[in-house]
């Protein structure tokens, strides 16, 4: 039998150019969705640590590593500036290392100083792109700012190969989102770090305050013959106004403490705050020193001023103070004032209120300033009210003024009224949430001391 001729098999038809165009179209869209994809993995991995991490170095060690992938690059340069707009140098990054670790030295030695002093925030910019364009060439580099809250916080540099075809928009939109994200980040950073200082600063105030609490009186002691009631409320944590209760015999006990001489004192260190309430601590064990000596009001004004001289000076600050004494036997009060708004007195029997003054400077104001010292006799029934500018200086919703006008007719009410010491109080500091409104907070400390001699009281007999 023959042996049959080999098949042979027919050559292979090529594709017709309609259906080589639509693979390689395919193609195409396969490369650019794997980009995509890779791209958006990219910036989601950076989102992610963005809204998570914890250390704002490590987020910002994957900065330039995710802007050079994005852009296609060799390489990515990061510059923070603090918020001054020095150098941020601890946060300099860079990718690779190797190639980046001799620019960054270089930028690390720069001088802020010189620098912002000569040219500015856009000088540094500029100084800085020519700097890390002559290490690689300006062809091979794309400069984007990092920007937060419209402030320059730095700058990101992605490099390619010398002489490299430039950069699409496409990369630089990438350059400009990684950019942006680290302007966010930077400011989240600002923003925690200000919190913590808040933070550390409000347990300093209440400290503070737990402290200051302490040295005003937790309350009023007992005096023969008179009821008191006092309140500071501080515009602040802590305040500079001062008010206080002092035997002139602290050795006395029981009755004999009551029937003793008190001195009443009401003072104001200009200022708020921490610094006014130190003054107002340093202040406070000066004038109970003082008051043992047993000196009238005018002397223990004169001694204050001169001992507290120097630590006023160097704080720039100065204190007013109402300084009395009370002998409840006589109910004779003496007083001198050292530019202190003067105290008010609602007398009984004319139903009139009287100012009590006397000349005096500011204590710190002058070492040899002279006071003057008056004296007057509060009768049954009669009320004596001290009080800081907090109280007449305070602004009501439309702007105006408390003033002492207000007070003064306030007391006269409560006084007509006859209410005690106590009730007094209340009702003028209830008189004064009224007028600046429930909403709204006092703008400067405000204190109050009432003094009130009870009806029944009557001097001692004099013996025969």
């Amino acid at each position: 039998m023959g042996s049959k001729p080999p098949r042979i098999q027919p050559p292979p038809q090529s594709l017709p150019p309609t259906a080589s165009a639509t693979a390689s179209l395919r193609q195409l869209f396969d490369s650019l969705s794997r980009e995509q994809r890779r791209n958006q993995e990219l910036l989601a991995s950076l989102a992610f640590a963005l809204r998570s991490f914890t250390n704002l170095n490590r987020f910002l060690e994957l900065v330039p590593l995710v802007a050079a992938r994005l852009m296609e690059a060799e390489g990515a340069l990061l510059l923070p500036f603090h918020a001054n707009g020095q150098l941020w140098r601890d946060h300099f990054q860079g990718t690779p290392p190797g190639r980046s670790r001799d620019v960054l030295r270089q930028l690390a030695g720069l001088n802020d100083a010189s620098l912002l002093a000569s040219a500015g925030e856009a000088g540094l910019v500029a100084h800085l792109d020519q700097v890390v364009a002559q290490h690689w060439g300006e062809g091979a580099v794309v400069g984007t700012s990092v920007v937060a809250r419209s402030r320059q916080r730095g700058r990101l540099y992605v490099f390619g190969p010398a002489g490299g075809s430039g950069w699409s928009d496409g990369h630089r939109r990438h350059g400009q989102l990684v950019a942006d994200l680290t302007g966010v980040a930077l400011e989240n950073d600002a923003l925690l770090q200000e919190r913590r200082r808040h933070e550390r600063l409000d347990r300093q105030l209440s400290t503070g305050a737990e402290i200051q609490a302490q040295l005003l009186p937790d309350h009023c002691p007992v005096i023969e013959g008179v009821e008191l009631a006092a309140r500071c409320r501080p515009a602040y944590l802590v305040g500079g106004d001062y008010y206080d209760f002092i035997s002139t015999r602290p050795q006395l006990q029981g009755r004999s403490r009551e029937q003793g001489r008190w001195a009443l004192v009401m003072g104001d260190v200009m200022g708020k705050g921490v610094p006014a309430s130190l003054l107002m601590s340093l202040l406070r064990g000066m004038l109970r020193a003082e008051v043992l000596t047993g000196l009238p009001p005018d002397r223990i004004l004169h001694d204050l001023n001169q001992l507290a001289q120097e630590d006023l000076a160097h704080s720039h600050r100065f204190v007013t103070l109402f300084y009395s004494d009370f002998d409840p036997a006589s109910r004779l009060l003496r007083y001198a004032n050292a530019a202190h708004n003067p105290p008010l007195v609602w007398r009984r029997q004319g139903q009139q209120v009287e100012r009590l003054d006397a000349p005096g400077l500011l204590i710190g104001l002058e070492k040899e300033a002279d006071y003057g010292c008056e004296q007057t006799v509060l009768e049954p029934g009669d009320v004596l009210l001290c009080y800081t500018d907090g109280v007449t200086e305070a602004a009501g919703i439309s702007g105006e003024r408390f003033e002492e006008q207000r007070l003064l007719t306030c007391l006269q009410e409560a006084c007509r009224a006859g209410l005690g010491a106590q009730a007094i109080l209340d009702q003028l500091f209830a008189r004064l949430d009224r007028f600046v409104g429930s909403d709204r907070s006092l703008e400067d400390d405000a204190s109050l001391v009432v003094l009130k001699v009870k009806e029944q009281a009557a001097l001692a007999s004099l013996p025969s």
